[in-house]
């Protein structure tokens, strides 16, 4: 399916808005205005962007600890993160769970995790429920390649293939599990074949090249849709930084970090749009600006934003019935 130029412009935007969040974010936890760890995506914006382009609100996605992309691609207000990720009130938790924990069920976004494989089986779950009440609609965990070899995501995977929920395994590998290199800690060979032995279909994709990235996940989309049980697919990220923001990466040599940001994936879909002549580049640096504009201005309000009030502490930390 070809895409028109509204959604070329929609898919860009995406990827500008999490590049942007994610440079303000960097920043502002320099600045001392983001309490606990910070986990940004950049690097790795076509593949989270490429995997929601055509889910809808009611698709369910469970997220990582590098879950912003995630929270954004899947229509998350950027306004309400900076709220969240700061602490403030009006965050999309109410300012409790920060930069790892955000989650809005209006969007279907069951949550980040900073749990290491914490996602698949939640997700599992939700896909569960819609088979059950055959909504037509599906649920997807993102993994890294470290959780990948995590127990809770392999039983999930299991799982899903047993029961025949409708729901696709995405696992962006960028070749490293907070330090450890993923050479290293991964004994298979290849994360695709290793979901393809649980019995499902699985696809290798590169996860920096938003047309391959949103042509394999509508594959996904409509074997899953069609009712005929789970799918994988491994997106290849380059992360353009550490672990968290500030991580020194004495592990990862210079050469790597250029490599990585010589594979940026914005400059090559605007390098493929242009060619094409699909979108001129002044209209993507119209974007460009009003992407910014916005994320400063969210960032700027709730830097200036209140904290929770005392009387909050102890609401919505345990469920009543």
């Amino acid at each position: 399916m070809q895409l028109n130029r509204d959604d070329l412009k929609r898919a860009y935007r995406t990827m500008m808005t999490i590049r942007a969040f994610e440079e303000r974010v960097e920043k502002e936890f320099a600045d001392g205005t983001i309490p606990g760890f910070a986990h940004v995506y950049l690097g790795q914006e076509a593949s989270g962007t490429g995997i929601c382009f055509d889910l809808t609100d009611e698709d369910q996605i469970g997220s990582t600890h590098r879950g912003h992309g995630h929270c954004i691609a899947k229509g998350c207000e950027v306004e309400g993160m900076f709220l969240e990720i700061m602490g403030k009130q009006g965050g999309i938790c109410g300012g409790k769970g920060g930069s790892m924990h955000i989650a809005d069920m209006d969007k279907g976004m069951l949550g980040a995790n900073a749990i290491v494989g914490g996602s698949p089986p939640i997700a599992v779950g939700a896909a569960l429920t819609q088979k059950l009440r055959r909504t037509g609609r599906v649920a997807v965990a993102f993994s890294g390649d470290g959780a990948s070899n995590q127990g809770t995501t392999l039983e999930a995977m299991n799982m899903a293939v047993v029961l025949q929920v409708p729901m696709i395994f995405v696992f962006e590998n960028n070749g490293y599990g907070e330090f450890t290199s993923a050479e290293y800690s991964v004994g298979a060979p290849s994360l695709t074949d290793r979901a393809a032995a649980f019995g499902m279909p699985a696809q290798s994709v590169d996860g920096g090249d938003f047309f391959a990235v949103q042509a394999a996940m509508r594959e996904a989309l409509e074997h899953a849709r069609a009712g005929k049980g789970p799918y994988a697919l491994e997106t290849h990220c380059a992360r353009f930084l550490g672990h968290f923001v500030g991580d020194p990466q004495k592990y990862r040599g210079p050469d790597e970090l250029a490599a990585a940001r010589a594979n940026d994936p914005i400059l090559r879909f605007r390098s493929k749009v242009a060619d094409a002549a699909l979108l001129e580049t002044a209209e993507l640096d119209e974007i460009d600006a009003e992407v910014r504009a916005r994320i400063d201005a969210a960032a700027a309000a709730a830097r200036e934003a209140p904290l929770p009030a005392l009387a909050t502490l102890e609401a919505d930390v345990y469920v009543k019935y």
